[in-house]
């Protein structure tokens, strides 16, 4: 108060709110080189660190199929409001409803993200979406992180209008996808380390975390109660756009096995291709089953026993 000639007596307002300190932030300096874009997370990063930052990558599609940062990929029957990322910068919520009545195996039918207040960078903003409704926009109507300086930082848009929206938030080295198919929600996000582990024991329960805790996994007798088509046909209509028996090949035979609806053979390709795009070391793309921690792969077993072991694997996940 001093510095700038203020009375040390009278009422004093509080500073305004400003939100968490972004990740990999340090003070700033009175002089020297210009400090780096404290909303550009990529570039600030390297500077700090001089070396690109490291990246994560979660996705929810289908049944609803989680594959998480630590690459557990998981079935999961999560009826309700589940937690698929809960930290310091980012909230994202999936909604998911049985696929029909009486049923245990669910669908995404929403979405919900809190992008929460950033310092300088951006306004909090919400963006939601449900079956059917896709929008372009935040809650608000915006497009952007709002009047921040760094509110550019923060930007959504759509190559698709109603079937794929894509958001991507600069200032904490993120991409998140949203897509429709067949009458279901997916998610896919490529998100900052530091980002992804700036979270305190109380958010512990994020599906993107952990996977599906082992309560919501579908067991092996649900899996085998019902088949709208036979498997044959479910794996034929598969393998057209998935050639490689993986996670993501399973997860469309198990859909289309249980929807009879063709169209979740989009999902799971769409998921392998965010997962091509956005995961840092491509040997871990495709995901195999494994038994007592050794992993399997077509080099090692015949195809149709690798094939009838995944399924098994599959179900009791």
């Amino acid at each position: 108060m001093i510095q700038h000639s203020c009375s040390r007596q009278g009422p004093t307002a509080p500073p305004p709110p400003r939100g968490p300190a972004l990740p990999g932030s340090v003070p700033v300096r009175s002089s020297g080189p210009p400090a780096p874009d404290p909303c550009d997370y990529e570039s600030r990063f390297s500077r700090l660190h001089g070396r690109p930052p490291g990246f994560l990558h979660c996705a929810s599609f289908g049944d609803p199929h989680v594959r998480s940062f630590h690459h557990h990929f998981h079935t999961c029957r999560v009826q309700g409001a589940w937690p698929l990322l809960d930290n310091d910068f980012l909230f994202v919520q999936a909604t998911s409803s049985p696929v029909a009545s009486g049923a245990n195996a669910t669908t995404t039918r929403k979405l919900t993200i809190i992008f929460k207040n950033m310092q300088e960078c951006i306004d909090q903003k919400v963006y939601q979406a449900e079956v059917d409704n896709l929008p372009a926009a935040f809650e608000d109507g915006s497009v952007n992180g709002g009047d921040r300086p760094g509110g550019s930082s923060l930007s959504i848009r759509t190559a698709n209008p109603g079937s794929h929206v894509e958001i991507r938030a600069a200032y904490i080295g993120t991409t998140i996808i949203i897509r429709q198919t067949a009458g279901q929600l997916s998610f896919s996000i490529k998100v900052a380390e530091d980002v992804a582990r700036a979270f305190s024991a109380e958010q512990d329960l994020q599906l993107c975390v952990g996977g599906c805790p082992p309560s919501q996994r579908l067991s092996r007798s649900e899996r085998n109660r019902r088949g709208a088509i036979t498997v044959d046909t479910a794996r034929q209509l598969c393998k057209e756009g998935l050639p490689v028996e993986d996670a993501y090949f399973h997860s469309c035979v198990f859909d289309v096995l249980i929807s009879g609806d063709p169209n979740f053979t989009v999902a799971a390709q769409a998921a392998l291709g965010d997962a091509r795009a956005f995961l840092p070391d491509l040997k871990k793309l495709h995901l195999f089953p494994s038994d007592a921690g050794v992993p399997l792969s077509s080099a090692t077993l015949p195809a149709p026993l690798l094939s009838g072991l995944f399924v098994l694997w599959l179900c009791i996940q």
